[in-house]
């Protein structure tokens, strides 16, 4: 029975990754974490704002980056008091001390120097692999679908350039045709695509004329989502894929192995229920593929991909006009 995966190179002896949050901000909660099985961790994002220590305003860190990572919330930081880079760093370096499975670091930028300078810093303190954050504030009425993505590519071109360690780019689900920039994103040579960002939600007070940001852990209804996007992926990339947002137990890393899925991030799930879930999970994932008689996740890997279809407009097409009838 093996439940070893190759993801962004690594060969790992499961695909249950620690994303990036409140347990792997903190040293002891990252020690737990290695104890309890996990196969890689993941940094919480570091901002190009952060690093080069200027005082931003509670609207610019609300308004553009609180909670794109909504697995992160409690890592958000003081809009009166940005951490510098020191304090990042030091704790990549501390992480790679203390623990021997791989560790990504995060990155999400403002500048195409910054990007490039920035992610060489994070590969000199011992980053394993950078995940960059593409995350764009929609905002802008002037900046065209087009120009978004070629600032993007350019920026996955250049980080690439910059550092020898694997790059995976985590997305948002939010593109005109997503596949076709997936496409593109690796023939820039990205090592693996990461689905996907997840967005706060708000609310309006109307009494208070304010806008409530709701802080919602991830949970089983954010997976479909994934699973369709790394199922129309698998197969006609080369990166590695992971899904990240609504892993909560053994199924959910079963469905998302079949639609292709190399890895899965697990954040909220760990924040509910400890580090110990991992180890849950794991054995629960040995015992349904022995229940099941599969030999390993990688014979299982992608049987549901929209590869497998002939025609996978025409089979989604044929679902969504049943969806709505």
């Amino acid at each position: 029975m093996s439940l070893a995966t190759t993801y962004l190179g690594f060969r790992l002896p499961h695909p249950l990754i620690v994303g990036p949050g409140p347990l792997t901000a903190d040293l002891g909660s990252v020690r737990a974490l290695e104890d309890a099985g996990a196969a890689a961790i993941v940094l919480p994002p570091l901002f190009e704002e952060e690093l080069s220590g200027e005082q931003m305003s509670g609207f610019f860190h609300s308004e553009t980056h609180d909670e794109s990572f909504a697995e992160a919330t409690t890592y958000a930081p003081d809009p009166e008091l940005p951490p510098g880079p020191d304090e990042y760093l030091e704790h990549l370096r501390r992480v790679k001390a203390a623990v021997g499975v791989p560790v990504l670091a995060s990155l999400d930028g403002a500048t195409p120097g910054g990007w490039t300078s920035y992610a060489r810093l994070l590969q000199e303190a011992g980053a394993d692999a950078l995940e960059v954050e593409l995350y764009h504030a929609t905002s802008d009425p002037s900046a065209s679908g087009a120009e978004v993505e070629r600032r993007m590519l350019e920026i996955v071109r250049e980080v690439k350039r910059s550092v020898r360690i694997p790059v995976a780019a985590k997305l948002s689900p939010l593109f005109t045709a997503f596949g076709h920039f997936a496409r593109q994103l690796d023939g820039e040579g990205v090592d693996g695509l990461t689905l996907f960002t997840r967005f706060h939600r708000a609310d309006i007070d109307v009494k208070e004329l304010e806008v409530v940001r709701l802080r919602l852990p991830s949970d089983f209804r954010d997976l479909s989502l994934r699973l369709r996007g790394v199922a129309a992926l698998a197969g006609r990339v080369k990166a590695s894929l992971a899904v990240a947002g609504g892993i909560q137990d053994a199924l959910d890393v079963v469905k998302a192995t079949m639609v292709g899925a190399h890895a899965t991030h697990m954040a909220s799930a760990l924040v509910k229920n400890g580090a110990r879930h991992l180890g849950v999970v794991r054995r629960d994932l040995e015992a349904w593929l022995a229940e099941n008689e599969w030999g390993s996740l990688e014979e299982m890997r992608g049987n549901m991909g929209l590869d497998r279809v002939p025609d996978p407009a025409a089979y989604e097409r044929a679902h969504f006009r049943a969806a709505v009838r």
